[in-house]
């Protein structure tokens, strides 16, 4: 059951590319359905921990931590995130791109944590890299590629925003409960967003805004790709720990992609789908090889 929770987490998550390409093609402002999104996700998870039993204060020690993590996501994450689907045009490359992030976890944990790196860890970065740059390099020549570099540089800049709020979880998983700092998250985000929303969300607002053809994909994105993906990540991490949950991260590319293809969305070449692999496999490799030679020193010990 954990491992099903887990996958529908993924495929709620690589879903989202899709409903916010779809609302990006309809031409309605990501500085609009973005912090909606964030506000009915925040109001959401209050409710559910407050009927549950949960909710727990902040403590003001820890003010500053939330402040920073909501900075990095879902301020700067979904912001650069969604600037980077509208940008390259591609869902299925946008979520290649930022299933990336545990690679740049790895090192990250190397830099500052001196965890160690085997030459497998290595093999599955660098396999990992130049299967995004087959996906990347063989994207369709009507692309626009000024437009198409800055949207890469977006996707990269979501990916580092993404591994600081990942740190940042971590510290402050110890005193809270993950539904709890999603919680807070997201209400704290709905307050940097709000001078955005308030400027270019609503600076070409028409009534379409408000119609059904947009808010269905909002809501989506708010219940199930916020909401109810990141209550079902909590759990998996509950019981599966960070490091074997986060090896379902590397799927969300090949989930978005399979639905796009499905739904006639977008299709990739076979050699784009052979990139998609060769990064799926990467990522796999740059996060089991540690957590596989930790165990046979605990082993030996």
């Amino acid at each position: 059951m954990i491992y099903l929770m887990s996958v529908v987490a993924i495929v709620l998550w690589g879903m989202s590319y899709l409903w916010s390409d779809k609302l990006i093609a309809m031409g309605i402002s990501i500085f609009y359905f973005v912090p909606i999104r964030i506000l009915i996700a925040g109001v959401i998870l209050l409710l559910f921990n407050l009927a549950t039993r949960e909710f727990k204060k902040m403590a003001k020690k820890d003010l500053w931590k939330f402040l920073l993590l909501s900075l990095c996501e879902p301020l700067i994450y979904f912001l650069a995130e969604t600037l980077g689907i509208q940008e390259t045009g591609s869902p299925t490359i946008s979520a290649v791109i930022i299933a990336s992030v545990p690679i740049f976890s790895v090192s990250v944990g190397v830099l500052f944590f001196k965890e160690k790196m085997t030459g497998l860890n290595l093999f599955g970065i660098f396999a990992t890299l130049a299967g995004i740059t087959i996906v990347v390099m063989l994207q369709k020549e009507d692309c626009n590629p000024k437009h198409f570099v800055l949207g890469i540089i977006l996707l990269m800049i979501a990916v580092f925003a993404e591994v600081g709020h990942a740190s940042l979880t971590k510290i402050l998983a110890s005193d809270y409960r993950p539904q709890v700092i999603v919680m807070y998250q997201f209400l704290i985000g709905c307050v940097y967003f709000l001078p955005i929303f308030l400027t270019k969300g609503m600076e070409n607002f028409s009534p379409m805004y408000v119609s059904w053809e947009v808010i269905e994909p909002i809501l989506c994105l708010a219940v199930l790709c916020s909401s109810l993906a990141f209550s079902l990540w909590a759990m998996a991490i509950k019981r599966l720990g960070v490091g074997k949950s986060s090896v379902f991260l590397a799927m969300m590319c090949v989930a978005t992609a399979l639905i796009a293809e499905m739904m006639g969305r977008e299709h990739l070449t076979t050699l784009q789908w052979l990139g998609v692999i060769i990064g799926v496999i990467g990522i796999i490799l740059s996060q089991q090889a540690p957590r596989r030679k930790e165990k046979l020193e605990v082993a030996e010990s």
